[in-house]
């Protein structure tokens, strides 16, 4: 190989390097400009769902914060579809206002959010009172209800477990949505549109059937059960 042609080789794999710098930086500076976008969209989402995703503490609105990105992304596309009917997400959940594009940021926007389930020990030392109360809003613990825990820990394991984990956490891999964590009185207002078939249960019809088949009392003691599960 000659001089002249090995400059030139030199020259051309000086090139290519120089020109791999710049894609690598613009890609993950897209993915830090995703994640401001995902708060940029979630300031609307906040009106009903909490500035952290938390929900309201009486469930009127679910926790959204932490869920699996695929599955929070099913709920909305099927929200856009009509595929599930919520009137307060009519306005929001269409293609002008949530695009795909915008679906898929949020989804992960919101699937990146830890919520702790008790608040840290007070440093007196270093105490900040607003700190304080930011951090308490972000602090979801679902509170005791009553129930025969053990008749619902029985009904959980055998009918729900499977999909949703042992733990109640849920399963990215089946897209089952953690239970643990989430509220009560919300869980039951699920479980009374799955019974009418307001809701599909896996879009399937017949899931109806389980959900009748099981008893309010069965259904009471299995959310008193999973209520503990999200204690430490």
């Amino acid at each position: 190989m000659g001089p002249g042609l090995r400059l030139a080789l030199i020259a051309r794999l000086l090139f290519s390097l120089l020109m791999l710098f710049p894609l690598v930086g613009s890609g993950s500076e897209q993915q830090e400009l995703d994640m401001e976008y995902g708060e940029e969209i979630n300031e609307t989402c906040a009106g009903c769902h909490g500035v952290f995703g938390q929900g309201s503490i009486e469930g009127e609105y679910p926790r959204i914060a932490g869920l699996d990105a695929a599955y929070i992304a099913k709920q909305l596309k099927d929200f856009k579809e009509r595929k599930r009917i919520n009137i307060p997400m009519i306005p929001f959940a269409n293609e002008r206002e949530l695009p795909g594009d915008d679906v898929r940021i949020i989804s992960e926007y919101l699937a990146s959010i830890q919520l702790p389930t008790k608040l840290q020990p007070i440093d007196e030392e270093n105490f900040d009172a607003l700190e304080r109360l930011h951090a308490s809003k972000r602090v979801v613990n679902i509170k005791n209800i009553p129930g025969d825990k053990e008749l619902g820990r029985k009904v959980y394991e055998d009918e729900c477990s499977t999909c949703h984990a042992k733990d109640g956490y849920g399963s990215k891999k089946k897209r089952a949505p953690m239970l643990a964590g989430q509220y009560s009185e919300y869980l039951w207002r699920q479980i009374k549109n799955y019974r009418s078939g307001e809701r599909l249960h896996d879009d399937d019809p017949d899931d109806a059937e389980i959900f009748n088949e099981i008893s309010d009392a069965e259904f009471d003691g299995m959310l008193a059960y999973l209520a503990t599960l999200d204690d430490d």
